[in-house]
């Protein structure tokens, strides 16, 4: 007596399984952006260069600071995050290299044909980096604050967490990188060139607006104060910035600036071959 074998059960339709499996997705572009950023090394030595300038900066301020000297009027959270000024240079970098250094290496090529819309790599590319520099910054920026105010407990600087305006600062800090960094992130994939993109943002984001505040008229002095390295000063510090923006202006002027910058490089991706 014979028996039938069990019959198998096979997909109905085993293309659609397969695609599915392959399907390109939000969360799948950004797992792969995020693979990119964290398996590069330049990455992580250009994070942790930009975190040793503000920690051993802070700290060293902390330290040798004496009352006295005539900066007792300085903001304490301007004093001890002063690395600031340096890191965002790095942090700058480290935004070109994520888009104009794939298109150095011809990686761009793969990650344009994985996702043929191209503009959902950009936006992953921003959303992953944003996220990193803004974690590691904020970080960075409370353990630098913390010990230095420790420091600085016996000075006519001595101040503390709970003191007005302290937390927003250091809160600040994160998103004023945060920010820079996707400027420079959107001119990267605009210009795609790292030597150029890094040379656009010294030049235009970095000095330009030192050398127009300097000329003698009020409304380029009213409009200067709104640049991003300015909107970083008024951000960072505790106090309100004398003729200075206020922090609510200042975030949104680096906001609009970083929104601006991206929404180029989304109209130039969209236009241009790869």
């Amino acid at each position: 007596m014979s028996t039938a074998a069990p019959a198998t059960a096979t997909p109905a339709n085993p293309r659609s399984h397969n695609a599915s499996s392959y399907r390109v997705t939000p969360a799948r572009i950004l797992r792969s952006e995020w693979h990119k950023l964290r398996s590069l090394r330049s990455t992580w030595i250009t994070l942790l260069s930009a975190s040793a300038l503000i920690l051993g900066i802070g700290l060293l301020m902390g330290a040798t600071y004496e009352s006295g000297g005539g900066d007792a009027d300085m903001d304490t959270v301007v004093l001890v995050l002063i690395g600031v000024q340096l890191a965002q240079l790095a942090i700058a970098v480290l935004g070109v290299l994520v888009t104009a250094g794939e298109y150095a290496t011809g990686m761009i090529r793969a990650s344009m044909t994985a996702v043929p819309r191209r503009l959902p790599v950009l936006w992953a590319k921003a959303a992953v980096f944003g996220a990193v520099v803004f974690a590691v910054s904020l970080v960075t920026a409370f353990a630098t604050y913390l010990p230095a105010a420790l420091l600085l407990s016996d000075t006519d600087q001595a101040t503390s967490l709970g003191d007005p305006g302290v937390i927003r600062a250091l809160l600040g800090c994160a998103t004023a990188l945060t920010l820079l960094g996707l400027i420079a992130l959107g001119l990267g994939s605009a210009l795609r060139s790292v030597p150029g993109a890094v040379g656009v943002f010294l030049g235009g984001v970095m000095v330009l607006p030192e050398v127009l505040g300097m000329l003698p008229y009020d409304i380029v002095h009213d409009a200067t104060k709104y640049a991003p390295t300015k909107a970083t000063e008024a951000l960072t510090s505790a106090q309100p910035v004398v003729e200075g923006a206020s922090p609510g202006g200042a975030l949104l002027a680096l906001a609009l600036t970083a929104a601006a910058t991206l929404a180029l490089a989304s109209t130039l991706l969209k236009r241009r071959d790869v």
